[in-house]
């Protein structure tokens, strides 16, 4: 299921800090609330186990696959913890799913989409576009059946 928040914004262009854009981001799009409060011992977002997961593991090394296990120890938290920002990211199309070898095993990981942000954000907007031309059709519908429900 393909899910994001989408709101009116003003480009982020202007702000230099990649860590303020970042956190900013995240919030416009859904992946954390806008009244977030930080649990496990964060005292502020940045220090939250989804932005860490995003910005110090997947977009500090974006093309790196990661297990879930992995990101759990690196995150100090529990692998369900851990799935539950995994499933956010991969709702929004910007996760990719790869076998990695972890423990000596072969386990599913996880990556940003083609291990490049500006990649796999051209799979959300097309995401964002089938989702708005599917409400368009439906609303065209909706008006179609008012209208024959008005002539009987």
């Amino acid at each position: 299921m393909f899910e994001l928040k989408v709101i009116g914004n003003t480009p982020l262009s202007g702000i230099d800090d990649p860590r303020t854009v970042a956190e900013t981001f995240f919030i416009q799009i859904g992946y954390l609330p806008a009244n977030f409060t930080p649990r496990n011992g964060a005292t502020t977002v940045r220090e939250s186990i989804p932005y860490r997961l995003m910005m110090d593991y997947f977009l500090k090394l974006p093309s790196k696959i990661w297990t879930a296990e992995e990101l759990a120890v690196l995150l100090d938290t529990t692998k369900p913890t851990v799935y539950r920002y995994i499933g956010k990211l991969k709702s929004m199309d910007l996760l990719e799913t790869a076998d990695t070898k972890y423990d000596g095993q072969i386990r599913k990981g996880y990556r940003i989409r083609f291990g490049d942000l500006s990649k796999a954000w051209s799979f959300t907007e097309a995401n964002v576009s089938m989702a708005m031309e599917n409400y368009k059709k439906s609303i065209s519908h909706l008006q179609q059946l008012i209208l024959a429900a008005e002539n009987d």
